[in-house]
């Protein structure tokens, strides 16, 4: 018993000092300690309103009902847990809680009041929920009368999606027949009838297990396949949200809070498993278009491997690798050239290779891969037939997918006996089709030195004969790009060039001169971007595409087509002519002990040094690079794998380095397009898009660079650069950008601390760096008008206080004006804080006495007002201690002296003191003798 009011006391402590973290971890040890039931109510209690503060609002109901359950009169769990219930939505059950906290303590004025309002509320979701159900049937009776006019069906369409996407609105339209009607509009077979009924389907779905199972089992997963197996891009994509909706719901995978809790609790793994074989059987069928291949692909894509690989469970990539590997095998060996093939994308093919990567990652020992590869093995074997070219060449383009997902996989298929023969003798066949096939799987399997030193001592002359031989453009650009990536096999070191000197120039320009020919289909163009991708590893080559501006905007245009395959090419294209890929740090020591141990040194090209690097981002931002980058951010998340997302990462950074390309960059879009990128992907490319971010917040206007609600999105990137592994100069651009946004508005502001921002803001206050330091005062100085900093500010027990007013005395003119202006603030919201300031260090009226006869007008003006402040803070103690030093004097030196437009601020603030002074009767007017 004694552990337990000894923890609650603990407990008690942390919760009066702010800590609710610590205050529940103390109550929850109490409450498994604690025998009495009357002190396991209170510390129930107790505990809830630890959970309100943390805005847990289940668990503060739950734990204030455990109180209510002893004792059904007390008060204040009554009251914290109508408080929670309210935020639920439950607001019948808030309303009866709170009638009896009034009935107990009829004077209350907060339970009157509560009372009233809560009463209000209801009366009004009543009235809401009589007209919603009003309002769906009329959008419904629209919807479906085929006499009535278009353009009110539509606005009939959009609202019913917009109803969908608020759970009351949802849960009206399921209550009233909604989903039998949206069958019924969904039959009818018009497009956009049927985007309206999925759209608003979704809606239902989103963040409510029961209501998903019902749709599950009303509209059927086979229903729901055939949907999207349509030849509609737009149809396919809205059944593919409405599946991960449902997916979501039924996984957890939604983490929203809408206020009301699930109704049933139901078994959903029979459900998903139906919902992923059925994908998988869309996978290989005939029946099914491009559109909807590739939303399967990507909805496997999405939800199979784990997304946290903390979580041991890999049972999903099991039971797909055992029921739909070879069904994706499939769709990567299929030649669109050849009749009877599944109907396809320009992207479909890589969405399938990266879906057999992520499986193949997802794998946890090596029995699970062997299988995976003793599967492809085996595919691929029964595929081969020497009599059978079309079987043959669907082999060795399966591999040539292998090669683009999980590289190990396929390489070891080459790797085996008569495969890379194969290939060779592919590329002698007199049908194009198989040379055609053979080249880009030589191309692909090439990726690795010591593979691409193998197919330079025996593919180079069979590439050469083929470009040389061959009319069709389509095979003359691919051995090309063969050519090309054996040409480049040494990356970017000068002393590793695999071709003569000149070799790799003539591969470019003939790169360029198919890049820039609007006559070749966009498929055979891509290959040129292939070819340049690798070639640009030269610094001659990338200053001479650089250079070509028709070539550049032609390789723009591609990436905003509709072939997405194009964008990882075009990518690494761009990574080399910035020069923004991960560089070794090469110790002179270690030069020197190579070259006298004769060994290889990488050399930097001269065309690689920084005056170079400079000028070739400046011809790309002329060029137009920033549109081409916000359109390539958007594609499908299977195409713009983290890998690709890392790489535009570095690009965009690469781009910002000069604050004057800021301003090109946000208003080409380049500021939206940076979020996504800082949100997901791999830990560099997160790091490397915020950092860019934050050089973009730094100096721009937030409604411009990041316009309407996106500003909000730009906080947490910018938070996540303050932790401490990351270097000096991304904590300091992220300490500017946040201190350009915490002077925007309030609300975000509020965001910024809500981010947990504050602690390491003020850490950087200590910084020994006297610009970090610098900039994190003055991002506190933008932040302490909002009203949760100056609470801390106002708690005991720390020196937050203490330090702001040390920074006031410090040397630097910018530190001072940051560090005054933020106690000029503190101490105009919060009168208590003055008398504080007075106790934190017994400099503080040295330190003010200096701000007050500073030489910066800023500086003097804000320490003026610091003094004023003091004077109207109520404190007669306080106002008397400054006026028998040596500021009466100041102030009336500063406020005698003439009007000058320079120091008017300071001389107005300072004759105000001396007024509010008189007023205090603590000096008497002057007055001239008679």
């Amino acid at each position: 018993m004694g552990d337990s009011i000894q923890l609650k006391d603990e407990g008690n402590k942390h919760f009066q000092s702010g800590d609710a973290d610590k205050a529940i971890e103390c109550y929850s040890k109490a409450i498994k300690a604690c025998k009495d039931k009357k002190e396991l109510a209170v510390i129930y209690r107790n505990r809830s309103a630890c959970y309100l503060k943390k805005e847990n609002f289940a668990n503060a109901a739950s734990d204030a009902s455990k109180a209510i359950d002893v004792d059904a009169a007390d008060i204040k769990a009554l009251y914290r847990r109508c408080q929670a219930l309210e935020k639920l939505g439950k607001l019948d059950m808030a309303f009866k809680d709170v009638q009896r906290c009034a009935t107990l303590e009829p004077k209350n004025k907060t339970f009157v009041e509560t009372l009233r309002r809560l009463g209000a509320d209801i009366q009004a979701k009543l009235k809401s929920t009589f007209s919603t159900d009003s309002r769906v049937q009329n959008m419904f009776d629209i919807l479906l009368d085929d006499e009535m006019e278009k353009d009110k069906r539509e606005k009939a369409a959009n609202n019913l999606i917009v109803l969908s996407r608020e759970d009351a609105g949802a849960e009206r339209i399921f209550q009233n027949n909604g989903v039998p009607l949206l069958l019924n509009m969904i039959e009818t077979g018009k497009p956009e009838m049927i985007l309206a009924a999925i759209r608003t389907l979704s809606g239902i779905c989103t963040g409510h297990k029961s209501r998903a199972m019902a749709i599950i089992h009303m509209v059927g997963v086979d229903k729901m396949c055939s949907i999207m197996a349509v030849d509609n891009e737009e149809i396919a994509l809205a059944t593919c949200n409405l599946f991960q909706c449902i997916n979501d719901s039924l996984t957890g995978g939604d983490k929203r809070e809408y206020g009301k809790e699930e109704a049933l609790v139901l078994d959903t793994s029979k459900d998903l498993k139906t919902i992923l074989l059925s994908l998988l059987e869309m996978v290989a069928s005939k029946k099914v278009s491009g559109h909807g291949r590739d939303q399967a692909l990507n909805l496997l894509s999405k939800n199979v491997p784990r997304t946290d690989m903390k979580n041991k469970d890999n049972s999903r990539s099991l039971f797909t690798i055992d029921h739909g590997l070879k069904k994706i095998l499939k769709v990567c060996g299929q030649v669109p050239e050849l009749p009877d093939q599944l109907p396809m994308t320009d992207n479909t093919q890589l969405i399938a290779s990266v879906l057999l990567n992520k499986i193949y990652d997802d794998l946890t020992c090596d029995p699970e891969r062997d299988n995976f590869r003793d599967i492809c093995n085996e595919y691929i074997k029964a595929k081969i037939d020497p009599n059978d070219m079309d079987r043959t060449i669907h082999a060795i383009n399966t591999i040539s997918g292998l090669l683009q997902g999980p590289f190990d996989v396929g390489n070891t298929l080459v790797g085996q006996q008569g495969i890379m023969e194969m290939m060779v003798a592919l590329c002698a066949s007199e049908r194009e089709v198989d040379q055609m096939v053979a080249v880009e799987a030589l191309i692909h399997s090439s990726s690795k030195m010591s593979r691409a030193s193998f197919i330079i001592t025996n593919g180079v002359s069979l590439l050469k004969d083929i470009y040389k031989k061959t009319t069709n453009e389509k095979i003359k650009i691919r051995s090309l790009v063969g050519l090309c990536k054996l040409g480049s096999a040494g990356g970017d070191d000068y002393g590793l060039r695999q071709f003569a000197e000149g070799s790799t120039e003539k591969l470019a320009k003939q790169c360029r001169k198919w890049l820039c020919n609007p006559k070749i289909d966009t498929k055979t163009r891509k290959w040129a971007i292939e070819g340049l991708a690798y070639l640009t590893n030269d610094a001659d080559v990338k200053d001479d595409f650089v250079e070509d501006e028709t070539a550049l905007k032609a390789m723009f245009e591609l990436a905003k087509s509709k072939d997405k395959t194009i964008i990882y090419a075009v990518a690494c294209t761009l990574v080399n002519c910035t020069n923004c890929y991960e560089k070794k740090e090469i110790l002179p020591e270690l030069v020197q002990l190579a070259k006298f141990s004769k060994q290889h040194v990488p050399e930097q090209h001269p065309k690689d040094k920084k005056d170079f690097i400079e000028k070739r981002v400046k011809r790309l931002l002329k060029a137009g690079i920033i549109s081409a980058l916000a359109v390539m951010v958007k594609a499908d998340s299977s195409i713009l794998t983290n890998q690709t997302k890392e790489l535009l990462s570095r690009v965009f950074l690469a781009l910002s380095m000069d604050a004057k390309d800021r301003g090109t960059i946000v208003a080409q879009g380049g500021g939206k397009a940076l979020i996504p990128l800082a949100l997901e992907g791999t830990e560099a490319g997160k790091t490397k898009a915020s950092h860019a971010l934050a050089k973009i917040a730094s100096i721009s206007s937030p409604e411009i660079a990041f316009p309407g609600e996106r500003v909000y999105e730009v906080v947490r990137p910018l938070v996540s650069l303050l932790q401490t592994d990351k270097d000096g100069v991304q904590n300091y651009e992220a300490l500017r950008g946040l201190t350009n946004l915490a002077g925007y508005s309030d609300k975000l502001r509020v965001k910024i601390v809500k981010e947990k921002a504050l602690p390491e803001i003020e850490n950087y206050m200590f910084e020994e760096n006297d610009q970090i330091r610098q900039a994190a005062t003055e991002c506190m100085c933008n932040l302490v008008t909002c009203k949760e900093v100056q609470d801390r500010y106002l708690e005991d027990g720390n020196d937050k206080l203490k330090l702001i007013v040390l920074l006031c005395g410090e040397e630097e003119d910018n530190l001072q004006i940051a560090a005054a202006g933020a106690l000029a603030m503190l101490t105009a919201a919060q009168k208590k804080l003055c008398h504080k300031l007075s106790l934190v260090t017994t400099q503080w009226l040295e330190i003010l006495q200096r701000l007050c006869i500073h030489t910066n007008p800023s500086i003097q003006h804000r320490g003026l007002v610091i003094v004023y402040n003091m004077l109207h803070s109520d404190n007669s103690e306080l106002a008397k201690k400054l006026m028998e030093s040596e500021l009466l004097e100041i102030l009336s030196v500063i406020g005698k002296a003439e009007d000058n437009p320079k120091r008017q601020d300071a001389i107005d603030v300072a004759r105000a003191c001396l007024v509010k002074a008189m007023d205090l009767s603590l000096i008497k007017p002057f007055t001239s003798p008679p």
